[in-house]
């Protein structure tokens, strides 16, 4: 049994995260701050799956809020920490680069003392696709430098990396990175692309097709993303001792650090998400053709080889099938 700290615990992915922990035995401390970014209810009701669970306890908590993370910390001295907390998305971080700065930068850079003072084992964090911004070499791979965000939010993920290389480098605390390429699935967040059509369509709304249908996403259902990370978790980050600074490789380094894509590999376009997500329904999708807007970018795909050779991942879920599970359980939640 091992001590886990997840925050972001009423996350879509972190509250996943926090379920697998349970069910395999581990302790799981669960903080989030259940902010206003979407529905808080909805948080509230992942939440209500994981309370009551032997080896579970939740803190109401913002990692931004240093004296509370820290006297956290030295209470339940988690050994590894999955730090899945943020203030996602792409275009809200263009209205509210606040937010970013506070949540993805302050928050982190907490996160990462109370590691390193408190002797953690594995930090393992959520780290983003998007940080490939303007690269356009396919598929996306770790080993690329990816210094061309195109927006706020990217800019803070890739923030991040360095940030846990300096800790990894001066402190020898292993850190490993998982950029995430669009998770889907039931519990799913509000602000993203499948919630957002699935409710539309069902309310006989237009949905709002970006770049005229032509955007490419490397969608992952969350059973995937979730053994990857709890994998991943378990596979402590080591120094790669062929590392060279003459040829510096950014995905690995002579400190205990690693990047891990974690995708599904398989990249759908979006108008063919719409497609079965109307054959799901047994609806027809009214669509609003628009152009692409500022801060996204037109297709993703993961190069997961290493994820694959490191730690066994292996992404099962067909977009068919996890559409399906979604919209099952949509209707089942909105009765």
């Amino acid at each position: 049994m091992t001590n886990f700290l997840v925050t972001g615990a009423a996350g879509f992915i972190g509250s996943h995260v926090a379920a697998k922990l349970l069910e395999r035995g581990d302790s799981v401390v669960g903080i989030d701050n259940l902010n206003e970014y979407y529905s808080v209810q909805l948080k509230r009701d992942r939440l209500a799956l994981l309370e009551g669970r032997e080896g579970f306890a939740f803190r109401e908590l913002d990692v931004s809020d240093n004296a509370n993370l820290q006297e956290l910390i030295s209470t339940d001295r988690p050994e590894v920490v999955i730090h899945l907390a943020a203030q996602a998305g792409v275009r809200y971080s263009i209205e509210n680069p606040g937010a970013y700065v506070q949540s993805n930068l302050v928050g982190f850079a907490n996160v990462l003392e109370v590691c390193r003072h408190f002797d953690v084992k594995h930090l393992v964090y959520a780290s983003s696709s998007s940080v490939y911004g303007a690269n356009t070499k396919m598929p996306f791979s770790v080993h690329d430098n990816v210094d061309h965000p195109v927006s706020l939010y990217a800019a803070t993920k890739k923030s991040n990396e360095l940030m846990a290389h300096t800790y990894s480098h001066l402190y020898r605390l292993p850190t490993t990175g998982l950029r995430f390429f669009t998770v889907y699935g039931p519990w799913g967040r509000p602000d993203m692309a499948l919630f957002k059509f699935t409710e539309a369509i069902l309310a006989g709304r237009p949905i709002d097709v970006y770049n005229n249908g032509k955007m490419q996403r490397d969608f992952t259902y969350i059973d995937d993303i979730v053994e990857g990370v709890v994998r991943t978790a378990d596979h402590v980050a080591a120094p790669n001792l062929e590392w060279s600074g003459s040829k510096p490789d950014p995905g690995t380094s002579l400190a205990p650090y690693r990047l891990y894509n974690i995708g599904n590999n398989q990249p759908v376009e979006l108008l063919r998400l719409i497609e079965v997500i109307e054959q799901a329904l047994g609806r027809t999708a009214k669509k609003n053709l628009l152009p692409i807007q500022p801060g996204d970018v037109p297709a993703t795909y993961a190069d997961v080889d290493d994820l694959v050779c490191d730690v066994g991942f292996q992404p099962k879920t067909s977009i068919e099938q996890g559409v399906k599970k979604f919209v099952d359980w949509y209707q089942s939640y909105h009765r």
